[in-house]
């Protein structure tokens, strides 16, 4: 509905999985995640007309910056970034809270190649973010797409799907090659993830923008509690 699923998939998937390094779970739950992605996307498509141009010009640097994300992913203390996440998250649900019309309807912002150039750079940033860490990356994808570029909040969403799906694929294919994907395992949880995907888009699509961006509050609000109880934990 307005990403997050990785709040609920990544913690069952440790808890799940104990015996395993957490680079596996890491790369079980990019492969799980792709086949819910897809099938959401799909959805979308048949209810949203996207901006093409837009999304491929977000798509390619987002799918290049994850694979990047991943490369570093074993490298990188990621522990030292997570307060700076929480700080971000926070700033993001403050600032949709105190915009109440924020993606209400679509008021586009910028000219198309400025809209593109804009897009390329967040996307690419956030890609890497994503293949690194991830928490959060449906959140700052929709909040770009809303607050930058000026779309509502459904048709942020579908094309948040389409960008995240990259960047599943770009860390999958890092995660895939390092041999760091339960195969078995994700491809059977695959099936749960793709019946999540198409309820969670068809709830998003009859709900409109209002649901969506109640749902992107929520999720983004459970995520600022998560990633700061990992902190704290973690620390």
């Amino acid at each position: 509905m307005a990403g997050g699923g990785g709040l609920i998939q990544l913690p069952a998937l440790l808890i799940g999985l104990p015996k395993f390094e957490t680079v596996e779970v890491l790369g079980t739950n990019k492969l799980t995640s792709v086949f819910g992605t897809s099938a959401a996307t799909l959805l979308y498509r048949r209810a949203i007309t996207f901006n093409w141009k837009l999304l491929i010009a977000m798509a390619l640097p987002a799918f290049i910056g994850s694979i990047g994300g991943a490369l570093l992913a074993s490298s990188i203390p990621t522990k030292a970034l997570r307060p700076i996440i929480v700080i971000l998250l926070i700033a993001v649900v403050v600032y949709t809270v105190m915009r109440p019309q924020l993606g209400a309807v679509e008021s586009l912002k910028h000219s198309p190649k400025k809209q593109m150039r804009i897009g390329s750079i967040a996307a690419g940033g956030i890609g890497f973010y994503d293949g690194l860490i991830g928490p959060g990356t449906g959140s700052f994808l929709i909040l770009i797409l809303v607050a930058v570029l000026g779309f509502a909040f459904l048709q942020a969403s579908a094309m948040a799907k389409v960008i995240n799906l990259c960047t599943n694929v770009g860390a999958i294919l890092v995660f895939g090659l390092d041999g760091s994907i339960l195969w078995k395992v994700g491809l059977l949880l695959a099936v749960a993830n793709v019946a999540g995907g198409l309820i969670g888009a068809t709830l998003a699509i009859r709900g409109g923008s209002t649901f969506v961006r109640k749902v992107f509050l929520f999720i983004t609000t459970a995520l600022i509690f998560k990633v700061g109880l990992d902190t704290i934990t973690m620390w």
